[in-house]
């Protein structure tokens, strides 16, 4: 069974910075790409950022600049590094995997469950 471990979400003021991490562990023969989405409540969930397996990251427009996506693929672990953060950043994020198990050809998306971040005075 796969899993996908999110960490360092809170409360942080405009302007600051926060550091999200996001293991995945279980039986994984190959991790692909890696994403971040956060979502409100009555929206749809967005994009944010996403890596391919050899570290190149994409970004949505109104995180670019802003945001840094990195990944250790010693480490199953990919990483949000968010910079002068803003109230309108608050949301749930979500990390996504799409991956291989061992045994199997197919590639499958499996997701986190999700971390907090808030950005209030």
């Amino acid at each position: 069974q796969v899993q996908l471990l999110e960490s360092g979400g809170g409360l942080v003021q405009p302007g600051g910075s926060l550091r999200l991490s996001c293991a995945a562990s279980g039986s994984i023969f190959s991790i692909y790409t890696m994403s971040w989405y956060r979502q409100v409540p009555v929206k749809e969930r967005e994009l944010v950022a996403a890596i391919t397996k050899g570290g190149n990251p994409n970004y949505a427009g109104s995180v670019q600049g802003r945001f840094t996506s990195s990944r250790d693929n010693a480490k199953n672990t990919v990483y949000l590094q968010m910079n002068a953060l803003k109230p309108e950043d608050t949301a749930v994020y979500y990390c996504s995997a799409d991956l291989s198990e061992r045994d199997s050809t197919a590639i499958k998306r499996y997701w986190g469950q999700g971390t907090q971040v808030t950005v209030s005075s």
